[in-house]
């Protein structure tokens, strides 16, 4: 059944588990769409599903680089901000799978070598808004959060949203998102 988690026992494989998860729902979600259609800004925002996508992997990048640097700059834009949530001139849909894939490698092999998931990493410095100067997080913490960071554009997915998309699609649980919002995900399926 797509986006169930197997019955492991060693944190590590659960944590990446549940990761792997939520990577697959982005996934899920652009199965069998077009360029096009992936790259659609279906919302009053500027977000497109493709943009999650990648979007998400950078985000995993970061932070993934962060677990092994502890450098509170990696999440400081670079270059254009906006290109991280957006298709540049030649990339394709499948480029951004095949960076998604190659932080999944890199995600799993970092945390692989963590000695102790509840060791303190280095507290961050105020560099960037949405990260405070002085906060102290584990390995725990962040994979916890990378698990739950994708979640909240993905689940607002309304059945009948799934049901448009079509047989492939994974019938959600309870429909919506704890917010009520709807997501580019579920606005760029229906």
């Amino acid at each position: 059944m797509p986006g169930l988690v197997a019955p492991l026992v060693d944190e590590r494989e659960v944590l990446l588990g549940f990761l792997g998860q939520q990577r697959n729902a982005l996934r899920y979600a652009a199965h069998g769409l077009d360029q096009d259609r992936a790259s659609a800004r279906p919302t009053v925002s500027e977000l497109s599903l493709v943009g999650l996508m990648k979007h998400a992997a950078l985000v995993e990048r970061a932070w993934t680089t962060f677990l092994t640097t502890g450098d509170t700059s990696v999440f400081a834009p670079q270059d254009d901000w906006a290109d991280g949530f957006r298709l540049t001139e030649g990339q394709t849909v499948e480029d951004v799978i095949a960076l998604a894939d190659e932080q999944a490698r890199l995600t799993e092999k970092v945390v692989g070598t963590l000695e102790d998931l509840a060791a303190p990493l280095p507290p961050t410095i105020d560099l960037v808004p949405w990260i405070p100067g002085g906060t102290v997080w584990t390995a725990r913490w962040v994979l916890l959060h990378l698990i739950d960071t994708p979640d909240t554009p993905t689940s607002s997915v309304s059945p009948s949203t799934a049901q448009r998309a079509g047989p492939s699609w994974p019938q959600p649980k309870g429909g919506r998102h704890r917010t009520g919002r709807r997501s580019v995900v579920s606005a760029a399926i229906g």
